[in-house]
């Protein structure tokens, strides 16, 4: 009887610097973040997959076709160990570090850590190499960094932005995130950017601040237009706007669609 060809486990270093041994190709993947979860679909990935977040809403049918392994902060580890997973991928930021060091005992787990657009791009490519889909990952990379090449020339004067994630209490996407490089590619000045990642702040802090725009996310408070008149009476001078908090904050595979979106906001002004 001939035996299956087993290839040894590929040893690769994630974004965090851990080195991990993943076997090659994984065949059962668990996602800890929305944005990666697209990603490895996108990737032809998605009958590997099984297991993913309660948040994981993209594409629609991923918390169907995979066992929810609940959230990004607060993962079922029994229901993880029952997956039996050969790959675990998360994100530094989004989720957390004691849940990663428990589940790192027991599994394979690739971490990323994110804040540019060209770690994201890094991010697509590495994932394309350690689930045996390179050629994939490269091209999609290539894609999305053609896309933002074809973006408008920054303004020699960005416009002065606010940009919202939470209300009660405000909170805001400061210097040092992702939402940051996205705005400036944009074309807006965050007026909080000498401020570090996602700081509360005063509605005096905003007045002084004064930005000319004020974006509402739509994530993760889901702001809408209901919201608009609080901020207008804070800052009657502004233009104030509802923005897609997935194509400001999510940095797999949805880059694909973000420079569009972001030339539709600088056309619109």
């Amino acid at each position: 009887m001939e035996l299956p060809l087993i290839q040894p486990p590929l040893t690769v270093t994630d974004q965090m610097g851990r080195r991990v041994a993943v076997p090659f190709p994984p065949q059962r993947i668990v996602s800890l973040v929305p944005s990666q979860t697209e990603l490895l679909f996108d990737l032809g990935l998605g009958e590997r997959v099984v297991g993913v977040t309660k948040f994981c809403v993209h594409p629609a049918g991923a918390r169907q076709l995979a066992a929810i392994i609940g959230g990004t902060k607060n993962f079922d580890f029994e229901k993880i160990a029952a997956l039996r997973p050969d790959l675990i991928i998360g994100n530094k930021e989004e989720n957390y570090q004691e849940g990663i060091e428990q589940l790192a005992a027991r599994h394979p787990v690739w971490m990323s850590d994110i804040t540019t657009l060209d770690e994201s791009l890094d991010m697509i490519r590495r994932v394309g190499l350690i689930t045996g889909r390179k050629e994939a990952g490269d091209t999609l990379a290539a894609d999305i960094t053609a896309s933002f090449a074809a973006l408008p020339p920054p303004a020699s004067e960005p416009v002065p932005a606010a940009y919202f994630i939470w209300r009660k209490p405000y909170m805001v996407a400061a210097g040092g995130t992702f939402i940051d490089e996205m705005l400036a590619r944009a074309g807006f000045r965050n007026v909080f950017g000498g401020l570090g990642r996602y700081p509360e702040i005063t509605p005096e802090q905003l007045q002084a601040a004064a930005p000319s725009q004020i974006l509402l996310s739509s994530e993760p408070y889901p702001f809408a237009d209901k919201h608009v008149g609080e901020f207008r009476q804070l800052c009657p001078a502004a233009r104030i706007r509802i923005v897609d908090g997935e194509l400001f904050s999510w940095y797999g595979s949805r880059l694909r669609l973000t420079a569009a979106y972001l030339k539709s906001l600088i056309s619109a002004d």
